[in-house]
């Protein structure tokens, strides 16, 4: 694929994060969500691909744009997509951080279409790859992160949603004396952090949703690192739903299985702070700075990439 679509990539995720940034706080996430998804949408229409959402806003029936089966771009390279324009709705909404527009993208038949259950994870950087398995028990996988930075496991920060599922494993990192940071939402930005030792997270475990679990490993595809995970369907109907999709649901599910080969994409932009990217910032008379990342496995490239927005030159749809 052309290796200018990963700057292109960016300007999607602009898109969908200075929509979505205009309502930070305001208490509607089902308003900040829309906003997101009509910059992104619109965006896509610019880039020559012929992009098929693999992951997006739900099905048909669900999502007026970026549902699953939709077609995007203006023709060209014949990719998947998977997209969460707004990560983290509900800290836009309350005016919380960690919340980014995200994009994955692979050659067509690369990406796992990932039903939308529940997914079991554990997410390491580049130094820890390979020595960390899903169906271990926690004090092993601690320990073998440990060994891989050269850190005591006191040392080690455990990174996993803040829900009540996930109480006696909190237990298990305390008792094996690793210290824990708790995240409202976006489990994207939380497997990301994995990977850049200025965040401080050094390994991500847990239940969150299985979509994001597929946009995360194109992520640390692109970055070396690691990504296991295994679907949790908690229903019969999710149970049948994996069936007729050829998904054992027992199978630990791993980088390959998510996203086939090297010609991985993966961007994202800041909507609000976070620990790897700077939240989108009005700075007024029509001005606007993002903070984003892009990346390509095949390379290993990453840039950081800081625009300035002049909003009133903009064509509709960049914001």
């Amino acid at each position: 694929m052309d290796r200018n679509l990963a700057i292109n990539l960016v300007r999607v995720t602009e898109a969908a994060a200075l929509g979505a940034a205009k309502h930070m706080g305001r208490g509607d996430k089902i308003a900040a969500d829309q906003a997101g998804v009509d910059g992104m949408r619109k965006m896509f229409d610019t880039i020559n691909i012929e992009g098929t959402v693999v992951i997006g806003e739900g099905e048909m029936d669900e999502a007026p744009m970026l549902y699953i089966g939709e077609v995007v771009g203006n023709g060209g390279f014949k990719v998947d997509i998977a997209v969460d324009p707004v990560e983290g709705t509900n800290s836009v909404a309350k005016g919380l951080p960690n919340s980014i527009a995200v994009v994955a993208m692979a050659p067509r038949g690369c990406l796992l279409n990932a039903p939308d259950m529940y997914m079991d994870k554990i997410a390491v950087g580049p130094k820890a790859a390979g020595r960390v398995h899903l169906d271990a028990p926690i004090h092993k996988n601690l320990k073998a992160v440990a060994e891989a930075l050269d850190k005591s496991i006191a040392d080690l920060t455990v990174t996993m949603l803040d829900r009540p599922r996930h109480e006696e494993l909190i237990r298990q990192c305390r008792d094996a004396g690793a210290r824990i940071k708790l995240f409202k939402d976006g489990d994207v930005a939380a497997a990301l952090a994995t990977c850049f030792p200025d965040t401080g997270v050094d390994i991500l475990v847990g239940i969150g949703g299985a979509p994001e679990g597929v946009i995360a490993a194109a992520a640390l595809k692109c970055l070396g690192g690691e990504f296991q995970g295994r679907l949790i369907p908690y229903t019969e109907e999710e149970k049948e739903r994996c069936i007729k999709m050829g998904i054992d649901v027992h199978k630990v599910l791993y980088m390959e299985d998510l996203i086939k080969g090297n010609e991985a994409y993966f961007a994202a932009t800041g909507i609000s702070d976070g620990e790897l990217l700077k939240g989108v910032v009005f700075a007024g008379k029509g001005e606007a700075k993002t903070h984003s990342v892009v990346m390509r496995s095949e390379t290993g490239t990453i840039r950081f990439v800081e625009t300035i927005h002049q909003l009133n030159k903009k064509p509709k749809y960049a914001y």
